[in-house]
């Protein structure tokens, strides 16, 4: 069973609202066999929703049109639905009288545009929404079931688990779909790919493909059998080969973030850290945050912008900074050590560079960022250049201090 959405909102075609509908719905259609084979944003118009929904038709054995069940004039799902399909639509008593006893709960009046949510085409079948007035509708016509989903993902995501995907698991016959995500981080796209490839290739199934994201690379395997445990089983033969020529350039296999690994490691080496940030303005800080726990092993840093406070907080001499300037080696090398000592953490991680788009020059040009770490073991000093705007180098440059923590640590 090959499935398609239609994600219908014009609030979806602008650069302010993102359709994450169709990620979950994905997600949990691939669980239990179902292939998405393709996804359409359309916006409140009629006659492109209608012509989209008619090509659907003809393609495609489960549509799932999401969003535009509201009261207002511009949510028109159900009825192009209905028009297409030319089913009439049929106000339900039930689902009016539920209407009614929501706004009688909530002490407020129901408009009478309230009541177009209690029509559904006929032989439809309506679908309780509990945290919402807009009911689903689940539609089998000629060998096509066309779902119709709430847009507040609060609403679609439990409707569809409850009250869909049972239904859905019944009728889906075919493969089971899994997948894995190895991230690298340390070697660009074109590389991965080079040495992959002889790996991948050979193999139809799992099929393997290789994307660029923020601070890394993912090689992204999906396999097709008759039950999960044998996808599984090709994942992970495939898996295994590519993660032994990559070697530890692999940070992640089963969907961990850098920070999360270096979290990990940290914490079973019972290692605490502390960070001096300058142009990543605490970023670093707040990865490494982000997970429950991160007490455990981190102490705190400072956010030293300034050359006086680079002096102050993290004890850079003010020598330093006036024989080689804010960016230098020699200052974040000061950073990390002085961080580390006024502290007391066993790691103490110095970060300081040009993050644009102004303040570069010839020889210190913007994205030229230098990261250090200070433990016992001694103090290393890496310097990086990183193209793009400000954002993407204070992402790239707290990428590259996770990854020399995690490989000095795992050491």
């Amino acid at each position: 069973m090959d499935a398609e959405i239609i994600a219908v909102g014009s609030e979806l075609l602008t650069p302010h609202h993102t359709d994450t509908n169709s990620l979950f719905l994905t997600d949990k259609l691939n669980q239990v066999g179902i292939e998405v084979r393709l996804k359409t944003i359309v916006g409140d118009d009629r006659e492109r929703l209608a012509s989209v929904f008619r090509a659907a038709l003809g393609r495609s054995k489960l549509i799932i049109l999401t969003g535009g069940l509201g009261p207002t004039e511009d949510d028109l799902n159900r009825e192009v639905v209905a028009q297409v399909l030319a089913l009439p639509l049929r106000e339900v008593p039930e689902i009016r009288l539920r209407l009614e006893r929501v706004f009688k709960r909530l002490g407020r009046t129901m408009s009478e545009n309230n009541l177009r949510q209690a029509q559904i085409p006929e032989g439809a079948v309506g679908l309780e929404n509990q945290n919402g007035t807009a009911p689903g509708i689940w539609i089998e016509h000629e060998g096509v079931i066309v779902l119709l989903l709430p847009g507040p993902p609060r609403e679609l995501e439990p409707m569809f688990e409850s009250a869909c995907l049972p239904r859905l698991i019944s009728l889906a016959v075919g493969d089971r779909i899994r997948t894995r995500v190895l991230k690298v981080v340390g070697l660009p796209e074109s590389e991965v790919d080079q040495r992959i490839a002889p790996i991948y290739k050979p193999y139809a199934n799992p099929a393997t493909t290789i994307l660029a994201v923020s601070g890394s690379i993912e090689v992204h395997l999906r396999a097709h059998a008759a039950s999960e445990e044998a996808a599984d089983a090709l994942l992970a033969e495939l898996a295994d080969k590519i993660e032994l020529d990559l070697g530890d350039h692999v940070f992640s296999a089963h969907g961990e973030t850098l920070e999360e690994v270096v979290g990990m490691f940290l914490g079973m080496k019972e290692k605490t850290l502390a960070v001096a940030e300058s142009c990543t303005g605490g970023l670093l800080a707040e990865r490494l945050t982000r997970a429950p726990g991160s007490s455990n092993f981190f102490l705190g840093g400072a956010l030293c912008y300034s050359d006086a406070l680079k002096t102050r907080l993290a004890g850079v001499a003010p020598k330093l900074l006036e024989e080689h300037g804010a960016v230098s080696k020699p200052v974040a090398r000061a950073m990390a050590e002085g961080i580390r000592k006024n502290t007391g953490a066993a790691i103490g991680v110095g970060i300081t560079g040009i993050a644009g788009p102004d303040g570069g020059t010839p020889e210190k040009p913007v994205g030229l960022v230098f990261v250090s770490l200070a433990d016992e073991r001694g103090t290393q000093v890496r310097e990086f250049r990183f193209p793009g705007d400000r954002a993407r180098v204070r992402l790239w440059a707290t990428q590259a201090a996770l990854e020399i923590i995690r490989r000095r640590v795992r050491s």
